[in-house]
């Protein structure tokens, strides 16, 4: 397949750009990664999605070269949100545009996919389930099921909490990132995709904003107003018709959360697992993946 070629957005406070597989005008499928990854975790399933007659569109986030560190220093979901608009509109939207989210940006997704009158048809999330599936905090459903994977996830979130430290995590991105990989999908030869995130967020502008995510969603900060009215549906249930994947030997967060995060989706949505996969699905089982996320948004 052909190199991607590049689009380069200017949002509020950072510019942004994002790989570009498949032909203009078809129906945009934006792609939106995670962390540590970048735009190049889906060359794999792209030119499966663009033999299924779609554009793959997929920026690197806010914070990973070559996108820039945010002027505003916001990395809340709003903004995560706001950026992913921004880039549709300068794709090109076509009125049939799905987006596919994966970790961060599986969050991001939950969120325009929450939106009342947002511009994509369908939503694919991956490996991180909607927040809303677990809220009400205190009244969810098999509450006690539930419980019962706490002290196991608390166990594999440890880096959130040491994301939150002073100083000590800023000098850790050498050895962090190859052991999430590690721990996260268990098996998978992640040489290269280390690489690509070494050169996204290595430098330590980069990295800062990296850990800005996460101190931006624990310390419950304020988002700058522009964001302000995006950052709200974060936490709501999504209104499109989702397709949720997640990877059975995901060693970030257990599979089993499916049950919950079925409950909280609307009508036409889907639940899936995926085998011989862990946290990052769409580049340990590639073929399956694109299977089931064509067969979810159909072929044009």
């Amino acid at each position: 397949m052909a190199e991607p070629e590049l689009i380069d957005v200017d949002a509020p406070g950072v510019r942004l750009r994002a790989l570009s597989w498949g032909a203009p005008g078809a129906p945009i499928a934006l792609c939106l990664h995670g962390f540590p990854d970048t735009a190049h975790g889906w060359r794999r399933i792209a030119p499966l999605l663009v033999d299924a007659g779609w554009r793959v569109v997929a920026p690197f986030m806010r914070g990973y070269a070559p996108s820039t560190t945010a002027a505003d220093g916001s990395y809340h979901v709003g903004a995560l949100m706001d950026d992913a608009l921004r880039v549709l509109d300068a794709a090109g939207p076509t009125g049939r545009d799905v987006f596919i989210g994966h970790d961060w940006g599986a969050i991001a997704g939950a969120g325009l996919a929450a939106m009342p009158d947002g511009p994509f048809r369908r939503a694919v999330i991956m490996s991180v389930p909607p927040a809303a599936a677990f809220r009400p905090l205190g009244r969810v459903p098999d509450g006690p099921r539930l419980a019962a994977q706490l002290p196991r996830q608390l166990l594999r979130s440890w880096y959130i909490m040491y994301f939150q430290l002073p100083g000590l995590p800023e000098r850790s991105a050498d050895w962090v990132v190859p052991r999430l990989w590690r721990q996260w999908s268990p098996g998978y030869d992640a040489t290269e995709d280390v690489a690509h995130v070494v050169d996204a967020i290595g430098a330590p502008e980069h990295w800062r904003a990296a850990l800005g995510y996460y101190r931006a969603t624990v310390r419950n900060t304020r988002p700058p107003a522009r964001y302000a009215e995006l950052h709200q549906h974060w936490l709501s249930a999504p209104r499109l018709p989702t397709l949720y994947l997640h990877g059975l030997d995901d060693g970030c967060a257990s599979a089993d959360y499916r049950h919950w995060v079925a409950r909280v989706l609307p009508e036409g949505s889907r639940v899936a697992t995926v085998a011989g996969a862990g946290h990052f699905l769409q580049l340990e089982q590639p073929a399956e993946v694109a299977a089931h996320i064509v067969d979810f948004i159909g072929r044009n």
